[in-house]
């Protein structure tokens, strides 16, 4: 991130949403109004982890410079779901957000400033022009120098107004759960949640409602001990382990504890717990043919299948296994590409997995940005191969019942298996349970007009759904209840990027953040991966190189299609003996439609400006 001292200043357009603002106290905000302060917007959509990522970076830079920064969320909604208002002030809430933010559901603001993904930043400086944009996550240390260096500048010009910001923190509520993230039957017959808005643990009598005991302080943290001591951040999925690996480890349930990205043990007798794996450390290491793998790996559930714990890795669109007699982690399946692609597992693309559940030989996955139901089998030679059995792609969704190949959900996040042989998915924003017959390959529907079911366990024969946005437990699928819902299959209204049909030069845009540089040492600096959904919308340029621009031809006779980019650059301090270095890393899935005529070149701001631009 550079200012722009030697390029023309390009003045950032108002914010507008039809939405309006929460966090505000009701008072809507203009740039206008904010002269004189650093504005950064953080566009976002509250089913993206990249964008929930990038929540919890922000923090720390909204409290340093608290002063002199306004942190404004622009929320742009990928589903149908989070255009609703009320769902985005549950969210905002949900996440902590505490900032403000605009509800911009027809993406006005979006379109303004030429967005290709969530999260993208934009900071804008005291003078109202837009001095960097930034694509993905990790960006907090270039922002810090970015911030700072925009302070002193301003300052001296006397061009800086401090003061407080327009944050106007809700009324907190008060309930028993705050949106909860999952449930497992215990040994008792009782009920043990994840109320991952209190940070805690719940058990519950067999009624679903009267608690019995709470485990861990109900503040973020990452503590372990008794379940006085002990702490979460926003734990989600849970599961129990088979009572004689149990008995071996020490502890009966394993929770996805998402936001300090570890797994926790819990000791149901006193209530202890006790931390199993840490992911992010895990994959801070590890490599696969993308090159390194980010280390916010957020699991979101966990469940037993194939002798050991799998993790749906939501952060990092992979599968895991951990082995809690050893404490080993394997990847499973992923390549940290979002994407829908089957076959062996170490070659397909997750697109933030969510929910499992282990039935025999399958795990069945909740692949939620690509709205599928997918599964995870050992092949013959020893790996293990991922199928789809509902879903289409990263922009197909929909509420439709039938046959597989033509059924759809919405953003799933849960998955429970049946005895039927059945499998009931939490089809989140449809606000519905539904239920996938693998011997028909059919799907139907259980139960609608429910808030956010996220997770189910059977329970002496009923299924006790999780409904996370009434912070509730219910048990809403009576016998013989099962209906078809016939409706059209949607695609997310995201405006498609136009390409020429012929020749196009892909532009990956990265700066260096002040007092940083590009550092090959020890070999290339940068990556770029491109490929495409169909494959054959890209005659020329799909694989792999090192440089950020490439040249691509688009086959005339596919019109439209997904194209999916994933770029990274190492960065590292200047003039220093020992340099700290940061990767900066980001996956673009661009819907384009071809059309003779195009532009002939799409840029991607990874972090910077586009010269072509400014």
């Amino acid at each position: 991130m550079t200012t722009l001292r030697a390029r023309a200043r390009v003045r950032a357009p108002e914010l507008h949403g039809a939405g309006g603002w929460l966090n505000t106290g009701g008072k809507p905000l203009s740039l206008a109004a904010l002269r004189g302060r650093i504005v950064l917007l953080d566009f976002w959509t509250f089913c993206c982890i990249n964008c929930l990522h990038v929540i919890e970076e922000l923090r720390a830079l909204e409290a340093r410079y608290a002063d002199v920064l306004v942190n404004i969320g622009v929320h742009s909604p990928k589903f149908p779901h989070e255009a609703d208002h009320a769902a985005l002030a549950a969210a905002v809430e949900r996440y902590e957000v505490h900032h403000p933010v605009l509800d911009d559901p027809e993406l006005h603001t979006w379109r303004q400033y030429a967005v290709r993904a969530w999260p993208t930043l934009v900071v804008i400086d005291p003078e109202g022009y837009v001095v960097s944009v930034a694509a993905g996550e990790g960006h907090a240390d270039a922002l810090d120098r970015l911030i700072a260096e925009l302070a002193a500048e301003h300052r001296a010009r006397g061009t800086l107004r401090t003061g407080d910001g327009p944050y106007v923190p809700p009324a907190a509520p008060a309930t028993a759960l705050r949106f909860p993230g999952g449930v497992t039957g215990t040994p008792a017959g009782t009920l043990l949640v994840a109320d991952t808005g209190h940070h805690s643990l719940v058990e519950l009598a067999t009624d679903g409602e009267t608690v019995l005991r709470r485990i861990g302080t109900g503040e973020r943290g990452r503590a372990d001990g008794g379940p006085d001591e002990a702490s979460f951040a926003e734990p989600q999925g849970l599961t129990r382990l088979p009572s004689a690996v149990a008995a071996t480890v020490g502890y009966d349930v394993v929770v996805a504890d998402t936001v300090n990205h570890l797994l926790r043990g819990v000791r149901l007798s006193d209530g202890t717990v006790t931390t199993v794996a840490d992911l992010a450390a895990a994959l801070a290491g590890a490599t696969t043919v993308t090159g390194p793998v980010p280390p916010v790996p957020s699991p979101w559930d966990v469940a037993w299948w194939d002798a050991r714990l799998v993790v749906a890795a939501a952060g990092v669109h992979l599968l895991l296994g951990v082995d809690p007699r050893t404490g080993r982690t394997e990847l499973l399946a992923g390549t940290t590409v979002e994407g829908l692609k089957d076959g062996p597992a170490l070659d397909g693309w997750l697109a933030q997995p969510s929910g499992l559940a282990a039935a025999g030989d399958r795990l069945w996955i909740a692949d939620a940005e690509t709205s599928a139901l997918r599964w995870l089998e050992r092949d013959p030679v020893g790996g293990y191969t991922i199928h789809t059995a509902v879903g289409e792609g990263l922009f197909d969704f929909g509420h439709a019942d039938g046959p597989a190949a033509t059924a759809r959900f919405q953003h799933p996040l849960g998955v429970t298996a049946l005895p039927d042989g059945g499998v009931a998915v939490l089809d989140t924003y449809n606000g519905a349970v539904r239920r996938y017959d693998p011997q028909a390959g059919t799907v139907r529907t259980l139960a609608t007009d429910l808030a956010e079911p996220v997770a189910a366990v059977l329970e002496r024969g009923d299924l006790v759904v999780v409904e996370s946005a009434a912070h509730r437990l219910t048990r809403p699928v009576a016998p013989g209840t099962m209906r078809e819902i016939t409706a059209p299959a949607r695609r997310t209204a995201r405006p498609p990027a136009e390409v020429a049909a012929g020749s196009l030069t892909l532009a990956v845009v990265f700066e260096p953040a002040p007092g940083q540089r590009l550092d090959d040492r020890y070999g290339p600096s940068t990556r770029l991966q491109v490929s495409a959904s169909p494959p054959e919308l890209l005659r020329e340029g799909a694989g792999d190189s090192v440089e950020l621009t490439r040249r691509l031809v688009f086959a005339q006779d596919v019109p439209e299609g997904v194209l999916h980019v994933t770029a990274q650059a190492a960065s590292c301090d200047a003039g220093v003996e020992h340099p700290a270095c940061h990767v900066s890393r980001q996956d673009w899935g661009v819907p384009v439609r071809v059309r003779s005529g195009g532009p002939d070149r799409l840029a991607l701001m990874l972090r910077g400006l586009d010269p072509a631009t400014t």
